[in-house]
Formats: structure tokens, C-alpha cells, sequence
């Protein structure tokens, strides 16, 4: 099977092309940088906000991955402006090249709708992508634990650099972090899965954890002690976020329209996903002690 990966330089589509490459698809890249590539694939050069080079790159491409998102700055507009364009400029190109599916990868959504820019902008992704290839499938995830994985770095370097861990009001708000070999088996799995096809679909981790205990098991498996205080008056305001970015050594623009979606519980609608794709779960602890082992064989956690 002809495959594309657009966000091909990413977390995601990094992790993702190996393993489709096993599996004995021809995949190729898409990008705004292809000097950064080194997964000896083709690689298109382009970009999808603009909508320069897609039509090239969806030649004769029977599934196409959108992993693109457009969170860092950028003279473009706001991100939910890029992600917009890009989401409708992949559409056009997708439908003219006669694209069977497109798969795309977003975030959860809370039971009363979207409670952020960040997430709705995800969602009006999903929904321009669905409507324009009918056979497309749409996967919201929870936060992935992984050793490159943005929040998860997000959240280690705050236990790393905080001898008190500040816990906000957002702490009892509940999730099911979802490990990285289980959200790269379901995106692999969909690309020739009949049983997904036009669906939208949520994932996440067999555990469900407040973020106070995501926090709290980080913690445990750095085998670090750190005193915590709650502040149940204190919320995920922008003021907070930009101190929260500057102690994780995280670009807020980046990290502040994540930390705007913690004010709600992100839970998946239902289980099947995982049962649609006959795909089984790792447990978050394993998924946790994972992703510091491999952080660690790359770089040195300070708090260890």
C-alpha cells in the first residue's frame, strides 16, 4: 500500500514510519524540512498551510496520515487559523489525488464540547478531513507517555525543577494517559482496517487517573521525593501557564494551549478502538517506567 506521512519530522509520524515501513508498506514523507529526515524514505517537500507541494506528494498515495499540527509561532496567523487552512488544503489536494483514507490523530474532547481554542481547532480538523474523504477515520487521544512525547516532558520537567510541587485546582481533573507503542499499534493498524472507516474515535490508557496522580506517579517512577501543595483556588489562567512553561523550559506557545484544555475531565467516549483495531493496552505504570528509561538512555534526568 502507498502510504503518506505528512508530519513526517514529528513525535508522532517519527515513530509511526518505521513500523509502517515493516509492516511492508512504500511510505513518504511530507515536509517543510527534509533535511531533517533520516528514516531512508521519499520524501516530499512542502506545506500544507500554504498548500505548496501536496498535490505532488498525494500522487498515486492510497492512505495519507495528517499529523500536522501548528502550534508553534509563526507570521501565518494563530495556530487555529494554520491548522484550519492546512486541514482544507489537504482535503482539496486528498479528494483530487483519490485518496481512499485519510487518518488523523487529535485530542479528546470533553462530554460538554470543547473547552479550548486548542481542542476546538482539533475538532473542526476532524471534521473538515472526515467530510471530505467519507472512508477517513479520526482518533482522539488522551496524553501520550513517551520519552519525546510533549506534555509528558512537560510534566516530568515540572517534577524535576519544583522542590514543591505547586498543584493547581485542575489536579482532580481525570484522564487515561495512553502509552506511545499503543497509539502508534492503533494508527498503524487503521490504515487497512475496514472496520474503522468514517469513524471518529477516542483512545486512551486502561487507567483512569486524576492529574494530580499523573503527577504523583511520574514522581514515584523518577524515584523522587517531593512535598506537594494544592491550591484549589488556583486555575489554569494564561499568567499561570507562561510560569508553568518557564520552570518546564517549555515554549508557551506550545505548551499554554495544552495546559488550557486541564480545566475539564478528558475522558474517551468508549472502548472501541481498541476493540475495532484488536489492539491491547499497556498499563500506565509500564508506559511511564518506558518512556524514563528511553529519556534516560538519551539524556540525563536532572532529579535522578
Amino acid at each position: 500500500m502507498n502510504i503518506l506521512v505528512t508530519g513526517i519530522t514529528g513525535y508522532v509520524g517519527s515513530r509511526l514510519t518505521p513500523r509502517l515501513v515493516r509492516e511492508g508498506h512504500r511510505v513518504r514523507g511530507f515536509t517543510r524540512h527534509p533535511g531533517r529526515v533520516e528514516l531512508g524514505i521519499p520524501v516530499a517537500t512542502g506545506d500544507a498551510v500554504t498548500g505548496i507541494g501536496l498535490d505532488h506528494a498525494l500522487r498515486d498515495i492510497d492512505v495519507a496520515y495528517f499529523l500536522i499540527h501548528s502550534m508553534e509561532p509563526s507570521s501565518n496567523g494563530a495556530f487555529d487559523v494554520r491548522e484550519r487552512a492546512a486541514a482544507e488544503n489537504f482535503s482539496r489536494a486528498a479528494l483530487e489525488a483519490g485518496v481512499r483514507r485519510i487518518v488523523y490523530l487529535g485530542g479528546l474532547v470533553p462530554a460538554q464540547g470543547p473547552a479550548s481554542l486548542h481542542l476546538a481547532s482539533r475538532l473542526e480538523v476532524e471534521n473538515t478531513l472526515l467530510d471530505a474523504v467519507p472512508d477517513s477515520v479520526a482518533f482522539r487521544a488522551s496524553i501520550v507517555i513517551g520519552a519525546r512525547s510533549r506534555a509528558f516532558r512537560f510534566l516530568v520537567h515540572l517534577v524535576e525543577r519544583l522542590p514543591v510541587l505547586a498543584v493547581p485546582a485542575w489536579r482532580t481533573k481525570v484522564t487515561q494517559p495512553l502509552d506511545e507503542r499503543d497509539v502508534i499499534e492503533v494508527l498503524a493498524r487503521a490504515a487497512t482496517s475496514d472496520a474503522v472507516g468514517g469513524e471518529s474515535l477516542d483512545i486512551g490508557g486502561p487507567d483512569i487517573v486524576s492529574y494530580g496522580e499523573l503527577i504523583d506517579r511520574i514522581r514515584h517512577h523518577m524515584l523522587v521525593s517531593r512535598p506537594t501543595i494544592s491550591f484549589k483556588r488556583l486555575t489554569v489562567t494564561p499568567i499561570a501557564s507562561r510560569i508553568s512553561a518557564l520552570i518546564a523550559g517549555e515554549d508557551h506557545a506550545l505548551v499554554g494551549p495544552l495546559m488550557e484544555s486541564l480545566g475539564e475531565d478528558l475522558l474517551p467516549r468508549d472502548d472501541r478502538a481498541v476493540k475495532l483495531l484488536g489492539v491491547r493496552l499497556h498499563s500506565l505504570d509500564a508506559a511511564i517506567e518506558r518512556a524514563l528509561r528511553e529519556w534516560e538512555a538519551a539524556e540525563r534526568l536532572i532529579a535522578r
